[in-house]
């Protein structure tokens, strides 16, 4: 460490006594001027966390999560999907360099989310395919908590996918399964994916979804929604039909918000931690009663990403020691929004149209917090 230190002030006195040559390129330069500005709380927060020591096996509290990360690409052509504009001669220009800088964005924001370590277990979607999810996880921020992950291709026609992330000290997968949502005139969306494991020595069942968008209008769309609905509904009756006690968390980008027919027909989900019978609850339901959202469209806040639970995590449903819902939040830090402009406060997103701004994505991650009683 101290070797380090030296050679850096050495390096800094070197570059400060010399005058720069006029071959001295733009990459050089820049890279001193990063040097020398002005550190922000974001900066020190990741410096922070790249000193942590790595995850104490037994906090009494785990955070788990949903991002939609905005289309994150590899810049390689896949023949077989739509993925031409994410490429380096596509229309958004993906280049590796923009790629590796989408990627640790991404790890950053994982590495902060809930709680000083990051989240346990996140969902995430549009990934394009399983390379990705390996660059992320080896990623210095992350690469020291052991993060593992559950991943199957889709039949989306862009190629992009959901997947669970995890941490395996902390989880341990016993099965998966990818369950297909079959929409009228063969059109194509993403699966829904269901993950068991163990948490902590508890199981406990993820299902992680992407529903359809709402191109054409949310009203021509929304019977494709409604199916992905009943698709995730039948999983959620499936588990508790084995086991009435089951805990089981459903995440994910639903396009629809926690008022529509897909969410308190389709789920079941109601804004209210007293659920009875079938009924789940949708933790971020009163959260867009306030006005809050993950997502803003043209000025409006959309409560696109939800976690939904059901009545496994409460304790008045279940007695018996265990993980148990305590909260729940948009991670909607300063750092994740515009700064400045007419869309001062919204997501700091990758692009808008072509132009490449260089954020994080078009949405607001979520999380909740489990207590172990």
């Amino acid at each position: 460490m101290q070797k380090t230190f030296l050679l850096s002030i050495i390096s800094c006195f070197i570059l400060f006594s010399c005058s720069p040559s006029k071959n001295a390129t733009e990459k050089e330069n820049t890279a001193l001027a990063d040097e020398f500005k002005p550190k922000t709380e974001a900066d020190s927060a990741i410096e922070a966390i790249e000193n942590m020591p790595a995850y104490n096996p037994n906090p009494s509290v785990h955070t788990v999560a949903f991002y939609n990360v905005e289309n994150l690409f590899d810049t390689e052509d896949d023949p077989n999907t739509f993925d031409d504009d994410f490429t380096p001669n596509g229309k958004q220009k993906w280049t590796t360099e923009r790629y590796e800088q989408k990627i640790k964005k991404i790890a950053k924001v994982i590495s902060m989310i809930g709680d000083e370590d990051g989240a346990e277990i996140i969902g995430v979607c549009e990934i394009e395919n399983e390379k990705i999810l390996k660059d992320l996880i080896n990623d210095p921020l992350l690469k020291k908590y052991g993060y593992n992950y559950v991943h199957y291709d889709s039949p989306d026609e862009r190629g992009i996918d959901v997947a669970l992330l995890y941490k395996e000290p902390v989880f341990k997968v016993t099965s998966s399964k990818n369950y297909e949502a079959k929409l009228p005139d063969n059109d194509k969306t993403r699966d829904v994916l269901l993950v068991s494991g163990k948490l902590e020595g508890e199981e406990i069942h993820i299902v992680v979804n992407h529903w359809s968008s709402r191109g054409g209008g949310e009203e021509k769309s929304r019977p494709k929604r409604m199916v992905s609905a009943l698709v995730a509904r039948q999983i959620v009756d499936d588990l508790e039909a084995k086991n009435p006690n089951a805990k089981i968390l459903l995440m994910g980008d639903f396009n629809d918000e926690p008022f529509n027919e897909s969410i308190t027909k389709g789920l079941q989900a109601i804004e209210s931690p007293d659920i009875k019978g079938k009924q789940l609850f949708n933790v971020f339901a009163s959260l867009e009663k306030e006005g809050k959202g993950t997502y803003n469209y043209k000025g409006d806040w959309n409560m696109l990403d939800q976690i939904i639970i059901n009545k496994g995590f409460f304790v008045a449903n279940n007695n018996a020691k265990g993980w148990h819902y305590l909260d729940g939040n948009i991670y909607d830090q300063e750092f994740l929004k515009e700064t400045s402009g007419k869309y001062k406060g919204n997501p700091f997103r990758m692009y808008v149209g072509t132009k490449f701004l260089g954020g994080y994505s078009d949405h607001f991650p979520i999380y909740v917090h489990l207590e172990r009683q």
